[in-house]
């Protein structure tokens, strides 16, 4: 012990410095950490505190939360409550202890809270979940009131659900447009009849067509000759059609009467009701203008002009619906904006505050602001030129940054020629307003119209906004009494565009539609 002593103090006389020096007791204990410190140098007792040795973690105490009282009742819902777990008993499977034990163990620690003196009881933990009670009706739940019978725009649709529904993809080159696209269709109704079996199936306008009956051939390739401008030219058109899929209304009757696997809803079809849907459109898509699920008819009033250009059309709209009585087609009057289909030179008057006058002005120019107006105005509406015996349709693109009068061409041979003499030489046609500039139809090929001989194509839809004057127009003309709305919902549901006017829609579906009566209350609804 002497040995080691002397060791020790010859080792720490050497790693400190001569102004510091320890107190040797002789009967003092040294402590082995403070022994290996001294020993290598890494601890002072003037520069370090000593920590006193660790100690286990306190217990962690749940959460509580104070119980209700014992004289409040709740009303569990099934819908709250999680489904008790599975029990997998299996020998080779380790034991672990249960929620009982883990509970019994953490209640030992908690600490007894005033919930507990208060109520006689412990409180339970906020992890435990509590029961909730819904809250009930003031009244008896709406049928205290008068019984009314109201007549809903909603008419049932029974269909066949064994009948199948063939659905055929349609390729044709080149891509037309989508009136030339009907066109077509018809062509090979009438003059290719055998290879759609005699029928008229119905065509959405772009790449599908529905069937009845399944055609001979599940792929059939054909070459159509349509006349085009007026029966002067003919355009070869090829049309591939290959059968996609057989649809059939099972799955759509199951869904509509809740059949199936353990009380469970089976998927809604939606191809199959999409298909229906298209056959119910099918006779208005040909004989009104559509735009989105809404079809308008000058025949359903007449158009009335609201000002600036623009014209309102009264038409309906139409959608077909799963609810719980089953399919229902809904039918309601709509009533939207359109363009006046007038010469570009009168529809410029209404429409443009500025340009109010004119065609009496025929020699007024165009400021550089009053141009980005008229540019504005005209971008993307299509017109047709009233010179030619054909009529020819274009967008406008973007007015000619030269007047009439200043503008050149090149014809084939490249000689420039002015465009007033090429309208004098070949047309026989003096143009009236040479200080306006011309209509471009594409960026790329200059195509020059003057705005004289172009005229609004019908059936556009104004995509501008509409002033607040013809808003108010317009929905007064909207505004109809329910006996004169019921009236025209009827005359659409019996008429030629109805959506049982289709031979296709008799055909599939037993169109026996009957308008949904309601029974609703007229007091305490909700």
């Amino acid at each position: 012990m002497e040995e080691e002593g002397s060791h020790e103090s010859t080792t720490s006389s050497k790693c400190i410095t001569k102004t510091r020096s320890f107190r040797e007791s002789g009967g003092a204990s040294i402590h082995p950490t403070d022994s290996s410190s001294f020993r290598f140098g890494f601890l002072n007792e003037n520069q370090y505190q000593n920590y006193p040795p660790l100690l286990p973690l306190p217990p962690t105490f749940l959460p509580l939360q104070l119980p209700f009282p014992q004289t409040q009742s709740f009303t569990s819902k099934s819908h709250f409550q999680k489904p008790p777990p599975l029990k997998q008993s299996s020998p080779a499977s380790p034991s672990f202890p249960n929620s009982s034990e883990f509970s019994s163990a953490s209640d030992s620690m908690v600490p007894q809270t005033n919930a507990e003196k208060l109520y006689g009881r412990k409180a339970r933990p906020a992890t435990q979940q509590v029961s909730m009670m819904m809250a009930r009706r003031p009244d008896s739940g709406g049928v205290e009131g008068k019984v009314i019978s109201l007549l809903a725009n909603h008419f049932l649709v029974r269909f066949d659900p064994q009948q199948q529904i063939f659905h055929y993809d349609v390729e044709i080159s080149p891509t037309p447009s989508k009136e030339i696209a009907r066109m077509i269709k018809q062509n090979i109704v009438e003059n290719h009849s055998s290879v759609v079996s005699g029928l008229n199936p119905v065509y959405d306008g772009t790449r599908t067509i529905y069937s009845p009956v399944e055609f001979q051939d599940d792929r059939i390739d054909l070459y159509v000759n349509l006349p085009i401008d007026n029966g002067k030219s003919n355009k070869m058109f090829r049309v591939n059609i290959k059968l996609v899929s057989k649809l059939d209304g099972v799955k759509l009757n199951s869904y509509l009467n809740k059949e199936g696997d353990n009380d469970e809803w089976s998927p809604l079809p939606r191809e199959y009701l999409h298909a229906l849907d298209v056959v119910l459109r099918e006779s208005a898509k040909e004989k009104c203008l559509a735009s989105g699920k809404s079809f308008y008819s000058s025949s359903m009033g007449g158009a009335k002009e609201i000002g600036g250009g623009a014209v309102a059309l009264r038409g309906f709209f139409q959608s077909l619906r799963p609810t719980k009585q089953g399919l229902a087609l809904n039918v309601d009057l709509s009533m939207t904006a359109f363009h006046e289909s007038i010469g570009v030179i009168p529809y410029l008057e209404k429409r443009l505050d500025f340009l109010h006058n004119l065609s009496q002005r025929k020699t007024r120019r165009l400021r550089s602001h009053e141009r980005k107006e008229v540019e504005k105005a005209l971008k993307n509406i299509r017109v047709f030129v009233c010179h030619r015996e054909t009529i020819q349709r274009y967008r406008v693109y973007s007015l000619t940054e030269d007047i009439t009068e200043d503008l050149l061409f090149s014809d084939r041979d490249g000689t420039s020629i002015r465009l007033v003499n090429y309208f004098k030489d070949h047309y026989n046609y003096d143009i009236q307003f040479r200080n306006l500039p011309c209509l471009l139809t594409s960026r790329g090929r200059p195509c020059y119209l003057p705005m004289e001989l172009c005229v609004v194509c019908e059936g556009q839809k104004f995509l501008g906004k509409l002033s607040d004057e013809q808003t108010v127009r317009i929905l007064k003309m909207g505004c109809e009494r329910p006996r004169e709305r019921k009236t025209i919902i009827d005359g659409v549901m019996r008429g030629p565009v109805g959506p049982t006017s289709s031979l296709l829609a008799i055909q599939v579906l037993v169109m026996k539609v009957a308008r949904v009566h309601l029974k609703e209350v007229a007091e305490n609804q909700r």
